[in-house]
């Protein structure tokens, strides 16, 4: 099925023209799964935006962390930071056009 008429995300599965939302999330589970193993953390990957949309990447996807920084106007107009931590799924080398790409999965922190 193609992605952009998908009703959910297990629908969403690459393509020969587009890499699919399902492998993004899936590639973001892998990367916790280890990170959670590593310090006995306790990490959850989210849903990627399902309104994004990559072309096929031609080599493995990888993840790291990153983190997302924006401001927003507090009530005295002061300038607020804000910033939350996500997985960046990325891809060194997409099929056609040639370009990376990344996309961003949120992340919690289980309790």
């Amino acid at each position: 099925m193609h992605a952009l008429g998908a009703t959910g995300i297990e629908d969403m599965r690459s393509n020969d023209a587009i890499h699919g939302l399902y492998e993004i999330r899936e590639t973001a589970r892998e990367f916790v799964a280890r990170e959670n193993g590593k310090a006995g953390n306790a990490w959850e990957a989210g849903e990627p935006n399902l309104k994004v949309l990559v072309p096929r990447c031609a080599v493995p996807l990888k993840a790291r962390w990153d983190t997302i920084r924006w401001s927003s106007t507090g009530r005295g107009g002061e300038a607020v930071p804000h910033e939350r931590r996500v997985i960046s799924v990325v891809c060194t080398q997409a099929v056609t056009p040639s370009q990376k790409w990344d996309v961003h999965v949120p992340v919690v922190q289980r309790k």
